[in-house]
């Protein structure tokens, strides 16, 4: 990661943009990931930055890392008390009905030898909000902001296959593989009073091109 992927660098944050297809933790089997590049994100600081929050693999977008370990603690509570302001867009396999909505469906993770593990809607799982609102269409498919108030494991991949019904385009897990998944965690904003609020957008990586016009101007 070059500085180009750099959106926000202060003496106790770091936000990047994390591209597609670099896990944030490194896999059992080996392979680059966000923990094994951080000694190259240190910029002078002899203690690396580390992840204050995880996004899937295949997920692009703002990741925000801590400079050091009091910032860390305080940006991990401030996710935890569901402080911090987190946009996603995506385009589902289909338009939904309504304009926007509130999504509160709980999630639990199941595990099957046939099938391996993913999340589920499970009425004894954890708490998973997500309010969405939808912003354009073309083509059968819709382009969708999503602002989770939760942050479980694929819970807006869950939440727009079951709670919507339209799993977002490219999901290998919750809808149909092919073309990569198309969600992007488009702007990030996580409160550290008293100082001013770590705040960024991760522009629209290539894949997106075709929505880049109906994005808000907000």
């Amino acid at each position: 990661m070059g500085p180009e992927h750099i959106l926000f660098l202060d003496g106790e944050a770091l936000l990047i943009d994390k591209p597609a297809g670099l896990p944030v933790d490194q896999p059992r089997r080996g392979g680059d990931s966000v923990t094994t590049k951080v000694q190259s994100l240190s910029f002078g600081f002899r203690r690396p930055p580390q992840p204050v929050h995880r996004l899937d693999t295949d997920t692009s977008g703002c990741l925000l890392l801590a400079r050091n370990p009091k910032a860390h603690q305080r940006f991990a509570a401030a996710f935890a008390e569901r402080q911090a302001r987190k946009t996603y867009l995506a385009v589902l396999d289909g338009v939904p009905a309504e304009a926007e909505g509130r999504i509160a469906l709980p999630l639990g993770k199941r595990s099957t030898a046939a099938e391996g593990w993913r999340m589920v809607v499970d009425p004894q799982g954890k708490p998973a909000v997500t309010a969405w609102r939808l912003l354009g269409a073309a083509e059968g498919r819709a382009l969708v902001e999503f602002r989770p108030e939760t942050g479980r494991t694929h819970q807006l991949r869950v939440h727009a296959a079951d709670g919507l019904g339209l799993p977002i385009v490219g999901d290998p897990l919750y809808g149909v593989a092919g073309g990569g998944l198309m969600l992007h965690a488009w702007r990030l904003e996580v409160p550290r009073p008293p100082k001013p609020p770590v705040r960024g957008e991760a522009p629209l990586p290539a894949r997106f091109a075709p929505w880049h016009a109906l994005l808000p101007q907000d």
